[in-house]
């Protein structure tokens, strides 16, 4: 039997993890706490970013971290407002780290 975390718990320790880590991490916009989907951007300061999310792995048919969006930055962002705007549930996360580190493939955070 498979247990879900809720939105909010997962957002919650994914943002502890990375503040262990000191990766800067921010909130950009807070969606629904129970099944709002999440969104993870990485900045890397330098005007590029990737912006992350979960898909199912047709393969193992599991869940997996995908790119959304890649490139420069204002792009990724313009592709997030309009994420945004179709899905008012939705998390928003922006990590800040000049190396791209995000965590994602960590145990845990994975899948």
């Amino acid at each position: 039997m498979t247990v879900r975390l809720t939105s909010e718990l997962w957002v919650s320790a994914y943002l502890n993890r990375l503040r262990l880590a000191d990766i800067a991490v921010y909130v950009v916009a807070r969606g629904d706490a129970t099944a709002g989907a999440v969104i993870v951007k990485s900045a890397t300061l330098d005007g590029r970013a990737r912006a992350f999310q979960r898909s199912v792995d047709f393969e193992t048919g599991g869940r997996a971290w995908v790119v959304l969006a890649e490139g420069d930055e204002a792009a990724v962002d313009a592709v997030l407002a309009r994420q945004r705007a179709r899905d008012r549930d939705l998390w928003l996360i922006e990590v800040e780290d000049r190396q791209g580190r995000t965590l994602l493939g960590q145990d845990g955070l994975r899948d």
